[in-house]
């Protein structure tokens, strides 16, 4: 089980970057517009850099949706490798069954 406070950032940083989203994108596009001038180029940069460091999307961690355990998960389902086996044994996920060999 991870930190509470950790669980709660990171899902503030999801919050930030839905914020900024929009706005991102039109900087980012504004940034590589072949028409654009040097000018609004270097202002794009700018507004870039003058947004929070959160609103990148780079800074949201993957989390299991259940425990909030940052590695090994597995982002098809969700949880980690560690839920996804525990599951897969108890017969809670359909489809998916213990190979054996």
């Amino acid at each position: 089980m991870a930190k509470k406070s950790m669980i709660a950032k990171n899902k503030q940083r999801q919050e930030i970057v839905a914020r900024y989203a929009e706005k991102r994108a039109e900087l980012k596009k504004a940034l590589i517009d072949p028409n654009g001038t040097d000018e609004s180029r270097e202002a794009a940069r700018v507004g870039l850099q003058k947004l929070p460091r959160d609103a990148s999307p780079v800074r949201v961690r993957s989390r299991d949706a259940i425990d909030g355990r940052p590695r090994g998960v597995l982002t098809k389902y969700g949880i980690s490798r560690v839920r996804f086996r525990e599951m897969a044994h108890r017969g809670e996920l359909p489809g998916i069954t213990k190979s054996s060999w």
